[in-house]
């Protein structure tokens, strides 16, 4: 018996020795406002299959990493038809973008109220062409635009009509629109054609000089760079690619937001790139419950939803979605909410509902935020 058992563990040594062992990850995949930046391997695939464009609904690996708590807003991208010039579409997105920040949003996704799921390409890669956009593909570009640093828009957003007006908005300030002058460990760049002469890739951070990373990348791809503590351009020393991420999970600095497309309310649900979809759903109604924002309990999460409905509010999106035709609004989420009862106006236009009701919901998730770090 004695000697079974000696045989068998010997063989369970040879067979363990026998597996390959992981090799270290140097690779990092970059995901940045809805783009999914790949590492080396997976962008050769890419050249072959000739996709090049944005990958926001297959990021599953780099947010599998991700444990920090996320809050996503989903909203109809049909409140831009509302808008009466190009200017006044303009300037409702630029409020969005701005509410977003403010709020620290970490996934915004526009919806349509298509009755099936389908991936509209069109959509999600943003056409070049120039022609006039409306609904959620105009949304989604001032939203992306508004998002990247200045010194960065002319290098990934060529002209197009939609960004006609942009220029009127303001600034969303955000941490990662550094300025020329301002030093931190982190800086959101582009890739350029030109090489160093070492064969590295250059990187527009907006510094007085271009940065060098060791990596080869594709030109015109926006990547985070880790700037160190090394202050001195002038040295050329390489510096690294960073996940997009990587400010937050080490300082808590908000890094901006995502945007994605969903074509209806299910596919916002459905095509979650975090791991483990959302784990607590929120719309906001007229017709929803009313509770204070002090008697308001939101539950621990990790991935937070919060929906806004368009003209016709979550019960029109809701009806148009075949997946979920035949339910009531109680059924599709989790809390069913009046963030703004007793209102003067018979209409609260979603820009003005995303800022109310994010300002509603503030302390109950810095409470639900609390009991996760207990």
């Amino acid at each position: 018996m004695a000697k079974k058992k000696k045989r068998a563990r010997a063989e369970a040594e040879v067979e363990s020795e026998s597996q390959p062992q992981p090799q270290p990850q140097n690779e990092v995949e970059l995901v940045v406002n809805g783009d999914s930046h790949d590492s080396e391997k997976k962008k050769n695939k890419k050249k072959k299959q000739k996709k090049q464009h944005n990958k926001a609904d297959n990021d599953h690996e780099e947010e599998e990493a991700m444990e920090i708590p996320t809050v996503t807003i989903a909203l109809a991208g049909s409140i831009i038809n509302n808008a009466q010039s190009l200017e006044l579409a303009t300037r409702l997105a630029g409020q969005i973008a701005r509410a977003a920040t403010i709020f620290r949003i970490n996934e915004v996704v526009v919806f349509d109220n298509k009755s099936d799921s389908v991936n509209d390409y069109s959509v999600t890669e943003l056409d070049s062409s120039d022609e006039n956009e409306t609904g959620a593909p105009f949304l989604i570009r001032i939203l992306r635009y508004l998002e990247t640093p200045q010194y960065l828009r002319k290098a990934l957003f060529p002209k197009h009509n939609s960004l006609r007006y942009v220029g009127v908005l303001p600034p969303l300030d955000a941490p990662h629109h550094l300025r020329k002058h301002e030093w931190a460990p982190y800086r959101e760049g582009v890739t350029l054609k030109e090489r160093s002469l070492d064969s590295g890739t250059l990187v527009d951070v907006g510094l007085h000089k271009h940065v060098v990373i060791d990596q080869v990348v594709e030109p015109g791809t926006r990547v985070t760079v880790a700037m160190g503590t090394n202050r001195n351009l002038d040295t050329d020393l390489p510096r690294e690619i960073a996940s997009p991420f990587k400010p937050r999970e080490e300082s808590g600095m908000y890094w901006g937001y995502r945007v994605r497309y969903a074509s209806n309310l299910s596919s916002v649900f459905k095509d979650c790139p975090y791991k483990g979809g959302y784990d607590h759903l929120i719309g906001t109604s007229e017709h929803g419950l009313i509770i204070n924002s002090s008697d308001l309990t939101i539950p621990t999460f990790r991935h937070l939803l919060i929906a806004f409905g368009g003209l016709a509010g979550l019960e029109e999106s809701i009806e148009e979605d075949n997946n979920l035709k035949g339910k009531n609004a109680q059924e599709v989420f989790d809390s069913y909410l009046n963030t703004c009862p007793h209102q003067g106006s018979r209409t609260i236009r979603t820009e003005e509902a995303i800022l109310i009701s994010l300002q509603y919901f503030q302390e109950p998730i810095s409470r639900a935020l609390q009991r996760v770090e207990v």
